[in-house]
């Protein structure tokens, strides 16, 4: 048997199975919101990057870009550096509703065209969390300015090179600026 990991040290690299739900799970990655930089925008807003959202086995899902879903645990834009977990408790189906409700967003977004403002990353997770109507954080009707803000203030880091990724360059380019600015 696997030894547990801890949250802190996780990825979504060693997840290759489709979003199936034929067993329980004990992954730490399970039932979470997933986050991971995007280059260049986080390197100049640092609460902007890719989203996507954990099957209740953990097998990251996210919406990649025009007509394509990946749902066998790949971020698009690498593994994932922040993670936020969403007690699914309360939902009446269980651990069989989530995946659904994630298999029924991966089914919608593969039929739809990818817009970086509008119907993106984020707004495949919200559709998601609004499918199976879960209530988190004292959110109930999901979108995607809700999700990154969440994320950014609540996510946590899933190492301190997650940190570093989302934080180091945006600080070298603020450093660049102030000092352009006194030459």
């Amino acid at each position: 048997m696997a030894k547990p990991r801890n949250m802190a040290t996780l990825t979504s690299s060693d997840h290759n199975a489709s979003c199936d739900v034929n067993s329980a799970t004990t992954d730490p990655l399970a039932f979470t919101i997933l986050w991971s930089p995007l280059p260049p925008i986080t390197w100049i807003l640092p609460f902007i990057g890719h989203m996507g959202i954990a099957t209740s086995k953990g097998v990251a899902c996210d919406f990649q870009g025009p007509y394509a879903v990946g749902d066998r645990g790949r971020m698009a834009f690498g593994r994932p550096t922040r993670a936020l977990r969403i007690d699914a408790s309360s939902l009446p189906g269980g651990a069989q509703q989530w995946d659904d409700s994630i298999e029924q967003a991966n089914a919608e977004y593969r039929t739809r065209m990818h817009n970086l403002f509008c119907d993106n990353c984020h707004s495949h997770v919200a559709y998601a969390l609004n499918t199976m109507e879960m209530k988190a954080y004292g959110i109930r009707n999901w979108d995607m300015v809700k999700l990154c803000f969440l994320v950014f203030f609540r996510g946590r880091f899933l190492s301190l090179g997650g940190f570093l990724a989302q934080f180091l360059p945006f600080g070298v380019v603020m450093l660049i600026v102030v000092l352009a600015k006194t030459v």
